[in-house]
């Protein structure tokens, strides 16, 4: 399954090995839903509820959505014609897999940590795929394309517009600063970044914005 796919790459590139399997927190029903979400237009929603003993969590991905992967698979060709959709499943699993994990570990999680995370993921998860699909090729257009061109819905985003733009911001700097170092292609390069990449992951909310705010 598509989703367990992208949370085995994401476990690998972070080093956050989970107990818990995306696939077996996947809902894909609306009518099931609980009344009075924000998910009727909406492709991905990750549902937190709190109990006495933690959180309950639920990822919603539409069904027309994961069936599309499943006939266009982005771990096997990532590609223009399922490209949003990818990065559609990428939200929702990077949102489960970094709540998931902090939690294990009895860490809060704000909203715009977890929208920063879920950008920058998508950025490297699609890196990581195409390099491996074409080694010989440097996804230079990617940053472009997540970052420059991307739309945010304003009716989904709501008051929480701004915060959007300010996760999609970091996570633009960021990511560029990511791209400098993947140049030239190397094993080096890669473990440098590895090495960024998995230590920024553990940053609290404040050090990371510190972090990229303090990047050239």
């Amino acid at each position: 399954m598509v989703v367990r796919q992208l949370q085995s790459l994401l476990a690998g590139i972070y080093d956050v090995p989970l107990s818990h399997d995306v696939a077996q927190f996947l809902m894909t029903d609306r009518t099931a839903l609980p009344a009075g979400l924000p998910v009727a237009t909406s492709d991905e929603q990750l549902l937190v509820a709190e109990e006495a003993d933690g959180i309950a969590l639920g990822l919603f991905l539409d069904p027309a959505v994961l069936a599309r992967l499943a006939a266009a698979n982005p771990l096997e060709l990532l590609n223009g014609a399922n490209l949003a959709d990818s990065w559609t499943a990428l939200e929702g699993v990077s949102h489960f897999v970094y709540l998931a994990w902090n939690a294990d570990h009895d860490r809060p999680v704000s909203l715009l940590e977890l929208e920063l995370q879920a950008e920058i993921d998508k950025y490297v998860a699609s890196f990581w795929l195409l390099r491996a699909q074409q080694p010989r090729r440097f996804p230079a257009e990617l940053h472009r394309v997540l970052f420059e061109r991307c739309r945010i819905d304003l009716k989904l985003a709501g008051n929480r517009l701004g915060l959007y733009r300010r996760a999609n911001q970091y996570a633009a700097r960021f990511c560029r600063r990511l791209a400098q170092l993947l140049q030239p292609a190397g094993a080096q390069s890669q473990s440098r970044v590895m090495a960024e990449l998995r230590r920024f992951y553990r940053l609290s909310n404040a050090m990371k914005l510190r972090h990229i705010e303090c990047l050239a």
